[in-house]
């Protein structure tokens, strides 16, 4: 019986997948209980060819792959959540890859937890061409999310919630919750996210407690095109549209504009006491952030 199951939201990047599926074959979890869901949200690249030898070679292992036509991960991410077979679903992106030990994890934790309903795991930011110098673990966070709150299961930190990559649900406690918004979400490359942080708002503001999971571990792969001070800040801005775009979903625009101002505060005394370098870049990063939370949305 199908116990829990992986999917994985993809958009031209086959090769980005091929090496994440390479990682998923590798789970120490015995193949009858988990499967791998591939969702092809309207790739034109060799995807569809690539995912095809791809599960060839790995006859043993159930790896399917499905086609949403609805444009953006939001899109992509519904409709896993409908394919999967298992009353448990885990996400990851495809430009990751996971520990041997990911699926267990989850599993181990959903099954001692049976009140459980949303949790995420620990991720780690990976630069094959190393960590930039003016790179501030401030600065880290639009480019890769990193997380690590220790060795232990325990409740999210106040503030904080799962990365959209790595991430489980039990599907029998996301009733009257609605799924992943698909006004938010990066659509054919566009930066606009925060769907995933929608959703763990909704979660949050219906009583469930969000769970850290320590042993389910994601490595996040940053290229160096995502390192370069154009992307950078194309990045932030879309940030703060994203901020801009969930506060209005939720009403709560003027206390988000006020929060704003907060961090301009706790900006300017971070860049005090940081290298010049590391300075110029967290303040180019929150000029970003309000030029986008502050922008007319058309």
């Amino acid at each position: 019986m199908i116990r829990i199951s992986l999917v994985i939201p993809t958009h031209n990047r086959a090769a980005q997948l091929i090496a994440a599926l390479e990682s998923v074959v590798r789970q120490n979890l015995p193949p009858h209980v988990w499967e791998c869901v591939v969702v092809n949200n309207n790739s034109t690249d060799n995807t569809v060819m690539r995912f095809g030898n791809f599960a060839e070679t790995h006859p043993g292992i159930t790896l399917r792959l499905v086609t949403e036509e609805g444009p953006g991960v939001s899109y992509a991410r519904n409709r896993g959540l409908q394919e999967a077979r298992a009353p448990l679903v885990a996400f990851i992106d495809d430009d990751e890859r996971v520990n041997p030990g990911f699926l267990r994890a989850y599993l181990d934790f959903f099954d001692a937890h049976p009140e459980a309903v949303v949790a995420g795991g620990r991720i780690v930011a990976e630069y094959p061409k190393g960590r930039p110098g003016w790179m501030s673990k401030y600065v880290e966070m639009p480019i890769a999310n990193p997380m690590d709150f220790g060795p232990d299961v325990r409740p999210f930190p106040a503030g904080r919630v799962p990365g959209g990559g790595n991430m489980a649900f039990r599907r029998s406690g996301l009733a009257g919750y609605g799924g992943f918004d698909p006004t938010l979400g990066r659509v054919n490359g566009e930066l606009i996210g925060g769907e995933e942080n929608d959703f763990f708002e909704r979660l949050l503001a219906g009583g469930e407690t969000i769970w850290y999971v320590p042993d389910a571990v994601m490595w996040h792969i940053i290229p160096p095109a995502k390192l370069t001070e154009a992307y950078f800040r194309r990045l932030s801005y879309n940030v703060g549209v994203s901020q801009r775009l969930r506060a209005q979903i939720h009403r709560r625009l003027p206390k988000t504009y006020l929060l704003e101002l907060a961090k301009w505060a706790a900006t300017f005394a971070l860049c005090l006491t940081m290298p010049p370098r590391r300075s110029v870049w967290l303040l180019r990063m929150r000029r970003e952030i309000s030029r986008g939370l502050f922008s007319k949305i058309k």
